[in-house]
C-alpha cells in the first residue's frame, strides 16, 4: 500500500474536482469571466443545494474563490491552482514519450536482426 505525502494533497483534490463533468463545465465558464451563483447554475438542471455542493468543492480545492457582496455570491477561477494539474500531466507525459521512444528503439534493433 501507498502512503500518500502531504504535498500529494492538494492535487488530488484538483483531479477530484475536475473528475465531474458539471465542475469542468463551471471552470471553463470562469475562464470568461466571474460569475454569480445564479448564472453559473442557469445551465444545469439541478437544485441550487446540489449546484453549491459542486461550488464548494472547486473552492475547497482552490480553483474558484467567491465574493460575497449583499445576496450575491460571486466566483472567479484561479488558475495557479490549474497548474498543479497540467504540471503533473506534462511530467507524465514526458515520462510516457521518453518510454515509447525507447521501446520504438527496441523495436527497430529487433526488426532489423
Amino acid at each position: 500500500m501507498i502512503a500518500l505525502s502531504e504535498a500529494a494533497k492538494p492535487i488530488d483534490h484538483v483531479f477530484r474536482a475536475l473528475s465531474d463533468p458539471t465542475r469542468r463545465h463551471v471552470l471553463e465558464r470562469l475562464s470568461r469571466s466571474p460569475a454569480s451563483v445564479s448564472e453559473l447554475a442557469a445551465p444545469f438542471n439541478m437544485a441550487l443545494p446540489s449546484f453549491v455542493q459542486h461550488m464548494g468543492i472547486l473552492e475547497e480545492c482552490g480553483l474558484v474563490q467567491s465574493r460575497k457582496r449583499g445576496r450575491v455570491r460571486t466566483y472567479e477561477i484561479i488558475p495557479k491552482r490549474l497548474k498543479l494539474a497540467e504540471d503533473w500531466i506534462v511530467r507524465q507525459r514526458a515520462l510516457w514519450e521518453k518510454r515509447l521512444d525507447q521501446l520504438d528503439s527496441y523495436l527497430i534493433t529487433l526488426k532489423e536482426k
